[in-house]
């Protein structure tokens, strides 16, 4: 969707520009260049204080209501995503919202086969998950022998054709680390030497099951590809090591063409040219109704938006939210969005926060890394995303609240803002990952046990979110909203001396051993 004509407002523009943020000088000469932050503070305290997780519940209980009458399910391109459209597109239609669909194609994905066992030199299964978009086996699957990829010192493990030994890999299921490349590239290459599927096998431990993602277009897959933990495949090198294993693998996965539409809502006054975005994920897994993942998000910001609807008819800056289809088929709905913005809209829009599963019950409380202080990052976050990181750190920090970085990896929908250079940030409390020890002395909680334990499962339901992590999370979209509405100064102010009034009063985001909740590679 291309960028509302913008209004000539240059002089609220330059008084925006000339105050930091929330800050106000006593001075009567500097009165209207202290509007923006006055109004910046009165409106983020009304919503903070107003937004509620127990207000965006009957949205969730709405989502759960429409998933139990369609299948149990809110997938994009069926009958539950597109009541859950309408019913957000027509609560913003009535508070006042200039309200459009953006319908767009994609590949409908449904796995019908994802099974991995050992059966030579000694029998046992092994969890795998299809990766998006892969090539099919026949029903019933195969019988082949692996062959392990070596491990390249550089982290580029089979990326190139160089790492594919001539003759070794034909006629067997290739076995590959992840990083370096995409997925897509490692079952390519390992296609271009023979092989007939291809085992992508986690990089890092930090709990996880098997690696899930994506080949990121149909186009690119050439062969069955499923992704399977670090432990799963070490263990496999390591029993590879002492003589040939011979795998049963089995990857089936339906995929035909469908359509569906991302929903945009924006403030019919403030300045076009410079546009706040938030946006959220609208649609579910097949497995379940996807109350956490993403109706959490999509509950919170659609609250927020009624609660501005209700307290701000005139923001200085045109704030716009956007409810994205088709993320679980890879993000396809905001890279649709994101294509087809012309490079003055990209310029137009100052800022994207994402919010994505906000109401995990064995919770963490993670703001995207802006500056990369954690060194984790696989998308290089665009200035000014630093800012935005330290202005929800400085949030959290006042209340007391301990919180962590996440890093950029292209695994949500802030992926294509991101790569399209807008600043970017948001919050996220937790998905598959295992909760460690530290993290649950930090949040409490169980160490162990993943922070949503009904990730992308039947159980992701409106009995199993926590209102104390939704509350959390809706309340950093309420100030973010209420004070970017009116004063963007604070992205133009550098972020050292602000980051101990960040920290203080809260557990600081200490560095984190990467969490890499990446789709593509």
């Amino acid at each position: 969707m291309n960028a509302s004509p913008r209004r000539a407002v240059a002089t609220l523009a330059a008084a925006a520009l000339a105050t930091p943020l929330l800050l106000v000088s006593a001075s009567p000469a500097s009165s209207q260049q202290d509007r923006p932050g006055k109004d910046a503070a009165k409106l983020a305290q009304a919503l903070v204080r107003e937004a509620s997780a127990q207000d965006a519940l009957r949205h969730l209980e709405k989502f759960q209501a429409i998933a139990d009458s369609a299948g149990g399910h809110r997938v994009a391109g069926s009958l539950g995503h597109d009541a859950s459209a309408a019913y957000v597109y027509t609560q913003l239609k009535k508070a006042g919202y200039n309200v459009s669909y953006q319908r767009f194609d994609f590949v409908y994905t449904q796995t019908l086969a994802e099974k991995l066992s050992a059966v030579t030199p000694a029998p046992y299964d092994i969890e795998i998950r299809a990766l998006t978009y892969t090539k099919s086996t026949p029903v019933g699957g195969v019988r082949a022998d692996v062959a392990a990829v070596p491990v390249d010192a550089d982290g580029t493990t089979g990326c190139e054709p160089g790492d594919y030994a001539g003759g070794a890999y034909a006629g067997k299921i290739a076995l590959i680390k992840r990083g370096g490349c995409a997925f897509a590239v490692k079952q390519q290459q390992a296609a271009a030497a023979g092989a007939i599927g291809a085992l992508i096998y986690n990089n890092i431990d930090a709990g996880y099951g098997p690696l899930s993602g994506t080949l990121g277009d149909p186009s690119a897959a050439v062969i069955p590809t499923g992704g399977i933990s670090k432990a799963a495949g070490e263990k496999l090198a390591a029993d590879l090591a002492q003589g040939p294993v011979n795998l049963s693998f089995e990857i089936r996965q339906l995929q035909e063409k469908r359509s569906t539409n991302n929903v945009v809502a924006e403030t019919k006054g403030g300045n076009a040219a410079e546009t706040v975005m938030l946006g959220a994920s609208l649609d579910s897994v097949l497995a379940g109704p996807g109350i956490n993942d993403n109706g959490s998000g999509s509950a919170g910001l659609l609250d927020v938006a009624l609660k501005l609807a209700k307290k701000e008819k005139s923001p200085r800056n045109k704030v716009r939210f956007a409810w994205w289809s088709a993320a679980e088929s890879g993000l396809v709905g905001s890279h649709h969005y994101v294509a087809n913005l012309t490079p003055l809209d990209k310029r137009e829009i100052k800022l994207y926060l994402n919010f994505e599963l906000i109401a995990s019950t064995n919770h963490g409380l993670f703001v995207y890394d802006g500056d990369n202080s954690d060194g984790a990052n696989g998308q290089s976050a665009p200035a000014g995303s630093d800012r935005l990181e330290r202005d929800i750190t400085a949030f959290l920090g006042k209340r007391g609240l301990p919180h962590a970085g996440t890093p950029f990896v292209a695994r949500f929908d802030y992926g294509p803002f991101v790569d399209a250079g807008i600043p970017s940030g948001g919050t996220f409390a937790g998905a598959e990952a295992l909760k460690t020890a530290a993290e649950a002395e930090k949040f409490g909680g169980t160490a162990g046990v993943m922070f949503d334990p009904n990730y992308h499962g039947a159980g992701d339901t409106i009995r199993n979110i926590s209102l104390t992590a939704f509350d959390t999370h809706i309340d950093v979209i309420a100030n973010a909203v209420g004070t970017y509405a009116h004063d963007l100064s604070s992205l133009r102010q550098p972020t050292g001396a602000a980051r101990a009034d960040a920290d203080s009063g809260a557990a600081a985001a200490a560095p984190r051993e990467g969490r890499p909740y990446g789709v593509t590679e």
